[in-house]
């Protein structure tokens, strides 16, 4: 029996209500393919931030290195700033462990209605590739004049050959693996050091990959095709923040953020990978045991699949596609009223 140590972060909000949902699914899965999960569970969240002063411990990073994989639910809290959960728990995470990949599958699932007429089941079904650890997210910079009439801000983007290149053979390489095009976000016309930068190393990594097809786009353009043929696409590599932004709109074309699911990968396997879903915390519902875990259930199957167990994976996307396509139970944010635990129970007689 092979035994995985995961490491729980739970977070704010709905997260500690959508993880339980995951874990009860890991472990169902875990007990027909022979594999065995142990599980630390770790408190940081806004909560302890508004408690100690911090979202983690100084020894964080230290407490997690040796886990096999790290599962998080959601971070955020109102009276919260978003800069201190991101840069307080979420990049240190990302950074130290080298998780320069954020991978982000989009599918449209039957019994899903995508708000665009376009967005048919079955035919939508790409995946977002994300540069997660430079880029544009970078602390270098500063303010000046403060509260004065010529106050300024300034935020530079950081964007290295090594960096840019690792991600964008990953992005290649899943495109073979997919037997599909990759399409690499720019937005070189407007933006005149960087993204040329960006274009320059993507022509010269698809020199290494001549079976891939592969083009660009401005980033402008993409979100509008994005909307108007998503159907379209298989891999789109981009930039942080351009990553960023293209995959939460991709979500919603595929009906409902709450069953994005990401994951935060160091391929090299030097570090531990981290999931979880695309949601937010969403304060104004937790407590409620409404929250829909599909999200953080997809994300439990990224991590199964990274550490080596594929067809665990499977079995796992396999019974969100069957309870959405099969059966009429639906959490709020899909159209329905079932509960969390409801929705989660009916997901693991269809496993």
């Amino acid at each position: 029996m092979t035994n995985h140590r995961i490491a729980l972060i739970p977070g704010d909000g709905i997260g500690t209500e959508v993880l339980p949902a995951a874990r009860r699914v890991l472990d169902a899965v875990a007990a027909r393919h022979g594999l065995a999960f142990s599980y630390d569970e770790f408190d940081w969240s806004c909560a302890r931030y508004l408690r100690e002063g911090a979202m983690m411990p100084d020894d964080g990073l230290d407490q997690l290195r040796n886990h096999d994989a790290i599962l998080l639910g959601a971070v955020g809290y109102p009276g919260v700033p978003d800069h201190v959960s991101l840069w307080g728990l979420l990049i240190p995470i990302r950074r130290g462990f080298r998780q320069y990949v954020n991978l982000r599958p989009i599918r449209v699932f039957e019994g899903v209605a995508s708000p665009l007429r376009t967005a048919e089941p079955g035919e939508v079904d790409f995946v977002v590739v994300r540069e997660n650890v430079e880029g544009e997210y970078s602390e270098i910079g500063g303010r000046m004049n403060r509260g004065f009439p010529d106050e300024m801000a300034v935020q530079e983007a950081v964007f290295t050959r090594a960096g840019v290149n690792r991600v964008l053979d990953y992005a290649f390489g899943l495109a073979a693996r997919r037997g599909g095009r990759l399409t690499s976000a720019t937005k070189s016309n407007g933006i005149v050091h960087t993204m040329p930068f960006w274009d320059e190393l993507v022509n010269e990594r698809a020199q290494l990959h001549p079976l891939v097809p592969w083009d660009q786009e401005h980033v402008d353009a993409l979100a509008a095709k994005f909307v108007l043929d998503p159907a379209r696409y298989d891999v789109v590599v981009g930039s942080n923040l351009f990553g960023d932004i293209l995959s939460d709109l991709a979500a919603a074309v595929a009906g409902s953020i709450g069953i994005a699911p990401a994951a935060n990968l160091n391929p090299e396997r030097e570090f531990p990978s981290m999931f979880e879903p695309v949601h937010g915390s969403a304060p104004d519902i937790a407590g409620r045991g409404i929250a829909n875990p599909l999200g953080a259930i997809w994300s439990a199957a990224m991590m199964l699949d990274h550490l080596g167990h594929p067809a665990a994976a499977t079995d796992i996307t396999d019974a969100i596609a069957a309870v959405l396509a099969e059966t009429s139970v639906r959490t709020p944010d899909l159209g329905g009223s079932a509960g969390t635990s409801e929705f989660t129970e009916k997901l693991l007689e269809l496993l």
